[in-house]
């Protein structure tokens, strides 16, 4: 995946140090309700799109830069689903620590293809036939099944374990 070049910087002087940064996700879905995915080119898995917030960038106009960017899809933001902080450790050693927050958006035109850097495959998938997925994409997946649930965030004191609980890690 294209690490921004601030955060190249950032590397630079920290090495593989964790580093807290700013992501957005959304949970895409189509007329027929069903839910956009892609393969990660870094480790192969199917995830939601989800990238950075660039220095500038609202967190609405960031999911929607990278939503088109990963899967060629359009889409417009229904509502804002959820926040929550996540670790991630790189293949190549980085570790993150991502206060993300993710929307409910509904594709409004473009056609789902790979992007050839950052995904491999794209495809809409229907809710009872995903492919395998992790904790934290599920819970996401679930907070966005309503069109007016309420905004989900971990409570006070509840760690990822705790709300990954029973959607698989």
């Amino acid at each position: 995946m294209p690490v921004p070049e601030y955060i190249t910087r950032m590397r630079e002087h920290i090495g593989h140090d964790l580093l807290l940064l700013p992501g957005a996700g959304a949970v895409v879905r189509d007329d027929q309700g069903r839910i956009l995915l892609l393969r990660r080119s870094d480790t192969g898995h199917w995830s939601l799109p989800a990238g950075m917030i660039e220095p500038g960038e609202q967190p609405a106009e960031a999911i929607l830069r990278e939503i088109e960017e990963e899967t060629g899809v359009l889409a417009e933001i229904e509502r804002l689903a959820g926040v929550a902080m996540h670790a991630a450790e790189y293949p190549n050693g980085d570790k993150c620590e991502y206060l993300a927050v993710w929307f409910r958006c509904r594709a409004i035109g473009g056609a789902p293809r790979p992007d050839g850097d950052e995904s491999l495959e794209v495809a809409f998938f229907a809710p009872d036939d995903l492919p395998p997925v992790g904790g934290l994409t599920k819970l996401r997946i679930e907070t966005t099944a309503a069109p007016d649930a309420p905004t989900w965030y971990a409570q006070p004191g509840e760690t990822r374990e705790a709300f990954t609980r029973g959607h698989g890690l």
